[in-house]
Order: structure tokens, then sequence, then C-alpha cells
């Protein structure tokens, strides 16, 4: 019966999400879009390219069909990779990094989880949710002209749809764009398991997956991301007019490369959301509940690494100076976090540990995804230095604060880390500090405006407050409307005896 429950509220939240997308499936592919964002102070100028932000909107490579620009094969290859590199970090990074932490009698429940969120996504998001996310509707919400990737390959013309870019007059097949969104959703939705680990049924998180994905990361990587792409701002008059096309955050010049809000802080507070609302680990403040295998944790962080430049350098879209600069931030900035995060915890505790210093190095990969393609080396380094101290205390001081069981520090190393990342892309993006600045597509380089960090920086706060907001009011609804039908949580026996064996029969370890 519960499995049919399953299945009947999965199958809900789709026909909610596309119900509606019948009339437009039917008609002639649509342009894909992306828009343009004008900057708060002067509409002629927009947001350097947020290029994870990704989220440069497929736009038709060009106004005259004679002169459509053709995808470089190199900056294909790029992406490619990228998206790969960004498939690692998940399966098996982040799974191995989040199973190491849990009980042995957990450990393959966590692993399935993850996996299984993952499949379950890339599914979601080529059926509806890359339409949703990246075609043009509302400032908060996407439209059906790509539901289940209509358009992008024409069999009458034999031709294939191009993504446009953040520079005028380059593109990359629109379904390589497809592939690397599709799994920035998929990793984010899979960071929100860490924080209830270890007691909640497999059925409730995927279905609680299915209705966050749809009506909660969908619409903030619109509200961020969205844009109709640089070749259709020629003037003032079609940077403003590109502007009002573009999402609601975008529009109002926020800077997030990669994903500070989209991904780090929306996924944080879901799942403190489920902290909370789920209950502490029977046994929590009480018993043992240290990592099982710290190799397993070490490894996971390890994979992490390596797979963010794909995640970091691969929001730019194409191989070059900029992806050049997310990659060295990257690898900078998650140095440092790991050095400031391990020396706070010798200060602070006595000891070195290499927990502390793996979870170092993926609040420094945290903090710095917004900034990445923004801040100049030295920015960088701050950043990190900065993340690894705050989310030691976030992981620590601020958890007892808020009192949660947040199993695997969620919030403590996303939300607080992607918060401060997003925040401080607004000081080190200034020119003078060494950042990009902002860049205008009606001249075609950087805006001779002066850049203001006390504006950018409050832009960039009103980006963080709504993702919060968003994520939290969506999360609330979606827990408990998942808790009525299935029930969140399993029984304490079966939570006691550990889920690996009764939620899914199997044992990580024997013997």
């Amino acid at each position: 019966m519960r499995k049919n429950i399953t299945k009947l509220l999965a199958g809900f939240a789709c026909l909610c999400a596309f119900g509606v997308a019948a009339p437009s499936f039917a008609d002639a592919p649509a342009k894909t879009e992306a828009a343009t964002t004008s900057a708060v102070a002067a509409p002629a100028v927009t947001p350097v390219p947020d290029a994870a932000a990704a989220a440069a909107a497929p736009a038709p490579a060009a106004a005259a069909p004679a002169a459509a620009p053709v995808a470089n094969k190199g900056d294909t290859s790029f992406m490619m990779i990228s998206t790969l590199l960004v498939i690692l970090m998940t399966i098996p990074g982040l799974a191995l990094f989040y199973g190491g932490l849990v009980r042995s009698k957990n450990m393959l429940s966590v692993l399935m989880q993850v996996f299984m969120v993952f499949a379950l996504v890339i599914v979601l998001w080529c059926i509806y949710g890359y339409s949703i996310a990246f075609t043009e509707k509302t400032a908060f919400f996407g439209g059906f002209d790509r539901l289940f990737l209509n358009g992008i390959w024409d069999p009458a013309k034999g031709t294939f749809a191009a993504a446009a870019t953040f520079s005028k007059g380059v593109v990359i097949p629109e379904f390589v764009f497809v592939a690397f969104q599709g799994t920035f959703a998929a990793i984010t939705c899979a960071l929100i398991v860490g924080a209830f680990a270890e007691r909640a049924k497999f059925s409730a998180v995927l279905a609680f997956v299915v209705l966050w994905f749809t009506f909660a990361y969908l619409p903030a990587a619109h509200m961020v991301w969205f844009w109709t792409g640089p070749d259709l701002i020629t003037n003032a008059a079609t940077s403003a007019s590109e502007a009002l096309k573009a999402g609601w955050i975008w529009q109002k010049g926020a800077l997030d490369f990669a994903g500070g809000t989209v991904v780090h802080i929306n996924a944080a507070v879901a799942g403190l959301v489920g902290a909370i609302m789920i209950g502490k680990r029977v046994g929590y403040g009480r018993e043992s509940m240290a990592p099982h295998s710290l190799t397993m944790t070490m490894i996971g962080a390890s994979l992490l690494w390596v797979g963010w430049f794909g995640f970091n350098a691969g929001s730019s879209l194409e191989a070059g100076d900029v992806a050049a600069l997310a990659f060295v931030n990257t690898l900078l900035a998650t140095a440092a976090a790991t050095l400031s995060w391990v020396f706070g915890e010798w200060i602070s505790k006595g000891k070195p540990s290499m927990l502390g210093g793996a979870s170092g190095a993926v609040a420094g990969l945290v903090a710095i995804t917004p900034a990445a393609g923004f801040v100049g080396p030295m920015g960088g380094l701050v950043i990190g230095l900065l993340a690894g101290v705050v989310c030691l205390w976030g992981v620590n001081g601020l958890k007892r604060l808020i009192g949660a069981d947040d199993s695997l520090d969620v919030f403590g190393v996303h939300g607080v880390g992607g918060i401060l990342g997003a925040l401080l892309t607004g000081v080190f993006a200034a020119p003078q500090l060494g950042g990009q600045g902002i860049f205008d597509y009606v001249t075609n380089k950087m805006s001779a405006d002066p850049y203001s960090i006390g504006h950018q920086v409050w832009v960039q706060a009103q980006a963080v407050g709504t993702t919060i907001l968003w994520s939290a009011i969506i999360s609330v609804i979606a827990y408990k409307l998942v808790d009525i039908v299935i029930g969140l949580r399993v029984p304490e026996e079966e939570e006691r005896e550990g889920l690996d064996i009764t939620s899914h029969g199997e044992q990580a370890y024997h013997g």
C-alpha cells in the first residue's frame, strides 16, 4: 500500500510541474532563452557573466541564420569533461564523503540515497526541469519550450540547437549545457540527505526530492542564472529590454558564478529544515555517533576537490581566461580553508584531525563557488582563509545554538560557507581588490562606471535572503506533505538496528 502511495505522490508532483505543458509542447520548438541583466545602477551594464551560475540559458546561436556561430570543439570537449567531473563529485565523491561519516550500520543507506537521488533528478531534469529552469516565461519560473528536451534536435533540418555562453558569438551544443546543468541539480538534491542521515525513510527521501526539486531548485536556478545571452545586446535599449526577460535575482545584478545560492544555501536550508522536522537521532547526545570510516571520508573529500574544478571552471562555459581564473581560485581557496580549519581546530581543541582537514577543504570549495570567476587569486585566498574558521564555528558553536541534529553538518558547512562566499563575492569582485568588476555587454568590455562594494554586497545579501526564504518555505511544505502521506522517519527499532538491513536488506561489511 505504501509503495502505491509513494508512486502516486511522485506522479502527482510531476503532473503539477508540467501538466499545463501540452499546448506548448505541440508548438514548433521555441528559442531556448537566457536573459541578460542590467546592472541596477545603469541599464546598459550587466554583471560579469555569471557563468555557473552557469546559467547562460541556451539561445539561438545567431540573429542571422547564415552567420550562425559554430561550437568550438575545444570548448565542447572542455564542457563534457567538466560535466564528468561534476558527476565524479556526486558519485562517488559525495557518497563516500557522507558514507564514511555515518555509523557502519547506515553506510549503504547513505550511498543508496545519494546514488538514487542523482539518478532520479537527472531523469526529472530531462523531462521538465531543464525547460522550467532555462527557458523564458516569468522572472521566477521558466516555461515548457524544452519539455522532454523538445526542439534541441530538429530532424527536419538535421541540425542541433546551440547554447549561448558569456562571450558574443561563442556557443556550445545545447545538449552539453543540458547535461552540465543537470549534474548541478542532482548534486544539490543529494547534498540535502546528509542533514537527516541515519533516520529517514528511503521512500520519503525520494518523494521529498521530487517536490523540492520541482518547486525549490528549479525556480532558484531560473531566478539566479537565466538570461537570454550576450548576442542579443547591441545597445542600451536592447540591454534594458533583454534584462526584463531575465530571472528575478539576475535582474538585480547578483553575482553567483557556480551556485553559492542555487546549490549550497538552497540545499543547506532544506537540510536544516529536514533535521528539525524529522527530529534527532535515537541516542543523540548520549551515545557515540562517531564516523565509522574517516578513510572513506578522506577519499570522498579528495574526489570532491578534484571534481570541483569541473564545477567551478566549467561554469565559465568555455575554455578561456575566466575558466583559468576559476580553476586557480578553486585550488587556492580550498587549500587556504583546509589550513585555517585545521589550525583553528588545533588551537581550540589541542589536536589537528583528519576530519577537520576534509571538512575545511569542503568549506573552502563551498565558499569560493559563487566567487570563482569574479575575484582575483588573492581575493580567493582571503575567502578560503575566512571560510575555514567561520565554518569551523558553524559546525560547533552555531550548531549548538540551533540545537538541531544536522547529522553531517550540511548547514554548518554548505549554509554558512555559501552565505559567507556569496557576500564576500560582492567585496572581492571589486577591480580595486583584484576582481573582475562588472562587464558591459553594450561596449563589450569591463564597465567604466565605478564599482560600489557596498551596493554589490547589498545586492548579494538580497540574493542570499531570497534563497533562504524560498527554500525554507518550500521545504516545510514538502516535508509536511510527505510526512502526512508516507511518514518521514523509520520506526525506532529499525533505526537502532540500522537502515542498511532494515531498509535495504544488505550490509556494507561482513565478518
